[in-house]
């Protein structure tokens, strides 16, 4: 039984061998010139504004989470619409029940104010 996965081992030694030799000849062949304009941060060639490491308010990642979420559940309408037909009536009712559930999350969402920009 082990020798079945002696194979797969060597791969991986191979594979982080490589990738731990070529990140080690990088850092001694590699000149290291760090200059002011190198250590910049590159903000589409404009000069920094406000310091780079400053938060990003809250509401931006939950904007992107709450998309996230809705995006994959939305993306389970295909499965759905390619078998359909096979499906028959009980496989509309269990999407429209899906529907309604995700319906009331985005109304919950949007009377929390979750969805406001501002």
């Amino acid at each position: 039984m082990i020798q079945a996965y002696v194979p797969l081992l060597i791969l991986a030694l191979v594979a982080g061998g490589f990738a731990a030799s070529n990140i080690l000849i990088t850092f001694v062949v590699g000149p290291y010139r760090p200059t002011r304009e190198k250590l910049s941060p590159y903000e589409s060639g404009m000069t920094e504004i406000v310091p780079p490491r400053q938060r990003f308010p809250i509401k931006f990642y939950v904007i992107a989470m709450l998309f996230l979420l809705f995006d994959i559940e939305a993306v389970s309408f295909y499965p759905w619409s390619i078998l359909l037909r096979s499906l028959h009536f009980a496989g509309f009712i269990e999407m429209l029940i899906f529907v309604a559930i995700l319906l009331v999350g985005f109304i919950y969402v949007w009377k929390k104010g979750a969805l406001d920009w501002e």
